[in-house]
């Protein structure tokens, strides 16, 4: 379990920075307490780490969620959502229980990457203000448009009028570190191989602070992480909350735990079948299994006042970048978020967003390269139109949206294919007054192909013969049979002569084709 933890300790090192502010800015985002993402977070590192199969997937709070919360805090108070949130976490166990995992496995892989390219370009166009010192925007807000009618590019427009140059000097600081870091000092000494380049980049960001703290290029307090610091120890154990059980027959309690099952259950798996992507391993999680481990999550998060958990692909991309190797790395996110909100939490609120910024910026990048366009764009149509549509989607709408659009075009891409390739048609000319047509149909045809055979079978000319060869076909829809039934009428009006190519290479004029096709193509 320890043999990696070379790799992992310093990947967690990176997971805990970009965890920090997501778990922060998602609580905000949804109108809870802050502490609650935290919870949420140190939760979903820890426990549900512990439980969960993936190696290298990290569980937190999730944006998808956000809108979500914020209705139902609004309706029911917190107290009585932490509820639904348990009954959420049970929902769960009973999905994992009736193997609703494999749900995952039937998202194409087009429309996938496009999740991760998607995210990637929010990522990065979400920070571009933070490393200017414009720190309007909440930082686990992944949504395009904004309340009053603002939207992220008018954001990115707004940012010019309050340029922080202190921010500025930081963001370039810390990906002249990043980087340098990544691609010439890990080749030169093992020391740096074990200390993480952002976790240099956030020391160095502070040092930043605290040197120029009240001059023209420093970084006011705005522009920093903000953590809940409590005075003393009953001021820390307030910050829990705890559910009212008595709002249990709500239905709206109820209604709001089944919403919150199925879209984190969806998310996670989403984001599972992502992560094993990203896995350079090409490990495979058991999606059952992560179903518990989310639903354990869930229920411990509510009992004790935290949001609702799922995977998160934004802290499991770092993850993967940061060369972690197994869910140690994951678990010791969790560790070091209890340590530092319990321990240092004025220490983390001298941590500059600009530094933050400047992590998630490769993030985004290397989640959304010009090379991954151009490589889908070479696969063709039927992968580059899934990809293109669900980056769009969850751009300019939202994380289940994007994903939606995107399938319904794989979805699309499938009945156009399934409609074209149901069978092959030939024509052989013997003389000039016979015209032989073979029609050799698909291993399986069904009612999607129905369209294209009855077309193909009303343009065939009067005084022809057509031979229709089901030698390697397994199965017939009985749409199709009916179809065939019906030409059969038509055809003995145009003369023309029908004859079948069966299995056993026998060729055959039944009377009834329907009762012929399911004793014969369909046995």
């Amino acid at each position: 379990m320890f043999k990696h933890l070379n790799k992992d300790l310093p990947a967690s090192l990176v997971v805990f920075f970009v965890a920090l502010p997501l778990c922060l800015g998602i609580a905000l985002a949804s109108g809870a307490p802050a502490f609650s993402g935290l919870i949420a977070g140190i939760i979903g590192g820890i426990v549900v780490g512990a439980i969960s199969g993936s190696q290298l997937g990290v569980s937190g709070p999730a944006a998808g969620l956000a809108v979500i919360v914020l209705g139902a805090i609004a309706s029911l108070g917190f107290e009585n959502f932490l509820v639904a949130v348990v009954i959420g976490g049970a929902i769960q166990i009973l999905l994992g229980i009736l193997r609703a995992g494999v749900i995952g496995y039937y998202f194409p892989s087009s429309v996938i990457k496009g999740m991760l390219a998607g995210i990637g370009i929010i990522i990065f166009l979400k920070q571009i203000p933070h490393a200017f010192g414009y720190d309007s925007g909440q930082e686990g807000d992944f949504s395009f448009f904004k309340p009053g009618g603002e939207n992220l590019l008018s954001e990115l427009l707004n940012m010019f009028d309050h340029i922080s140059p202190g921010a500025i000097i930081v963001t370039l600081l810390s990906l002249a570190i990043l980087l340098l870091w990544e691609n010439v000092l890990v080749n030169k000494n093992r020391v740096f191989t074990i200390v993480p380049g952002p976790l240099v980049a956030v020391l160095v960001g502070v040092v930043y602070f605290l040197l120029t703290r009240n001059t023209e290029i420093g970084i006011a307090e705005a522009h920093l992480v903000k953590v809940p610091v409590p005075e003393s120890f009953s001021d820390f154990t307030s910050q829990f909350s705890f559910p009212k059980f008595g709002a249990i027959t709500n239905p709206q309690v109820w209604i709001t735990g089944v919403t919150i099952a199925i879209v984190a259950s969806l998310e996670t798996l989403l984001c599972v079948e992502a992560s094993d992507k990203l896995d350079p391993h090409k490990r495979v999680t058991p999606t059952n299994r992560e179903l518990v481990a989310q639903e354990t999550g869930n229920i411990i998060s509510g009992l004790i006042g935290g949001l609702p958990i799922t995977q998160v692909i934004v802290r499991s991309s770092a993850n993967v970048q940061s060369g972690a190797m197994t869910k140690m790395s994951a678990i010791f996110h969790g560790i070091f978020l209890l340590i530092a909100v319990v321990v240092i939490p004025a220490v983390l609120n001298m941590i500059p967003l600009a530094v933050l910024a400047a992590i998630l910026f490769l993030v985004g990048y290397k989640l959304a390269k010009p090379s991954l366009f151009q490589k889908m764009y070479s696969l063709g149509k039927a992968q580059f139109l899934p990809f293109i549509v669900t980056i769009i989607g969850i751009v300019f709408t939202d994380l289940l949206k994007g994903i939606g659009l995107g399938l319904a075009v794989g979805i699309i891409i499938i009945l156009l294919n399934s409609y074209r390739n149901s069978h092959f048609l030939h024509k052989e000319e013997v003389d000039s007054d016979l015209h032989i047509y073979k029609m050799v149909l698909a291993e399986e045809v069904t009612f999607l192909n129905k369209g294209a055979i009855n077309r193909e079978l009303h343009s065939l000319p009067k005084n022809s013969q057509l031979e229709i060869n089901i030698k390697n076909t397994r199965f017939l829809d009985y749409d199709i049979l009916e179809i065939l039934d019906e030409f059969a009428v038509h055809a003995a009006e145009k003369n023309i002569k029908i004859t079948i190519l069966t299995k056993n290479g026998e060729v055959v004029n039944p009377e009834s084709y329907s009762k012929f096709f399911i004793t014969n193509a369909n046995a």
